[in-house]
């Protein structure tokens, strides 16, 4: 089955069970398939509203209410990402992932972006979206600078270490948390970790590339100073209005010139 039809199917076969509780106010999807350019690969990312008072009572029975609206294959909370409201699952066969969101009716404007509403029981969500336009957080620059080059020194500490599983990881938290937010901030575009930055942000995610590296000191070595070169420009370009933590960035990048010299 082609895999759009696939997003098509679940839609039209789970939205007619969501309407038979009582308890949901309507139904939006978000994610590429609200943007309009889903793919194969895409999830369906479904918004559940919930009425308010109704709320407590359906988060505890999430699982049992996602196993009557579809073929559930396996599902678990969104904790790990910060969102408990979130059900990560998937169903089939054939298999499709999708995060099912419950939210409070009055929540429901509290967004990034504006999902489709497949079902609105009273209205009540169209009107809402019109009244509260999408809002992205802010990215807080004085709260990576206040933490990047601590972070370099952990990165420098676990190369002269030569633990280097811990250093490749740690490259990946540095573009996650770090470099592609400021990426995504230089076009424009939301700050969402390294998501789609090929596309939007083309530039920057082949400059991106430097960070990367294989199982190897000398080129994780090279990556660690790849993150700070790029930090530094990206945020210098930005012009940000932010207290730099000078005295912690010199040392800090010492620190790792020090641990790659004695590496070599």
């Amino acid at each position: 089955m082609d895999a759009l039809s696939l997003h098509d199917r679940f839609l039209s076969d789970a939205l007619p069970r969501i309407q038979q509780d009582p308890r949901v106010a309507g139904v939006a999807v978000a994610g590429s398939i609200a943007r309009g350019h889903p793919d194969g690969y895409s999830d369906v990312d479904l918004i559940v509203v919930i009425d308010d008072e109704a709320f407590d009572s359906v988060m505890k029975e999430r699982l049992e209410l996602i196993g009557s609206w579809a073929a559930l294959v396996a599902g678990f909370t969104g904790e790990h990402v910060g969102e408990p409201r979130l059900i990560i699952t998937l169903v089939g066969p054939p298999l499709l992932h999708v995060d099912f969101k419950f939210v409070r009716a009055s929540d429901f404007a509290e967004r990034v972006e504006d999902p489709d509403i497949l079902w609105d029981r009273d209205g009540d969500l169209a009107a809402c979206l019109a009244e509260h336009p999408p809002a992205d957080p802010p990215l807080d620059l004085q709260w990576i600078e206040d933490r990047f080059w601590v972070w370099v020194h952990y990165g420098a500490t676990k190369l002269g270490r030569g633990e280097l599983f811990e250093v490749i990881g740690f490259l990946s938290y540095l573009r996650e948390a770090v470099l592609g937010p400021l990426a995504a901030r230089r076009v424009g575009a939301s700050p969402r970790g390294v998501r789609h930055l090929e596309s939007v942000a083309p530039d920057e995610a082949r400059a991106l590339q430097a960070t990367l590296c294989g199982y190897d000191r000398h080129d994780a070595g090279q990556a660690l100073l790849a993150c700070v070169a790029l930090y530094r420009q990206w945020l210098d370009d930005a012009e940000a209005m932010i207290e730099p933590r000078r005295h912690a960035e010199r040392l800090a990048v010492q620190y790792l010139h020090d641990v790659i010299d004695q590496a070599s």
